[in-house]
């Protein structure tokens, strides 16, 4: 046993360092999953808004003109 224990003990860092490296970058793609799952529905959100307010007609976009130019 006292043969195998310089061996285990220079091999631990490495472990150590690899288990580190494993759940660092885990958490780097589950945030950046969950960063992309909120954008995809702040995204839906406002099209829905976008498009409720494109069907009910009650104000007109500046950026478009106004219906009332004469066209």
């Amino acid at each position: 046993m006292e043969s195998v224990l310089p061996y285990v003990l220079a091999i631990v860092p490495t472990i150590g360092v690899g288990t580190l490296f494993y759940f660092v970058i885990k958490s780097i793609l589950e945030g950046d999953r969950r960063e992309r799952l909120a954008q995809a529905r702040w995204e839906a959100t406002h099209d829905r808004a976008d498009a409720a307010h494109d069907h009910s007609g009650d104000a007109e976009d500046p950026a478009r003109g106004s219906s009332s130019n004469g066209r």
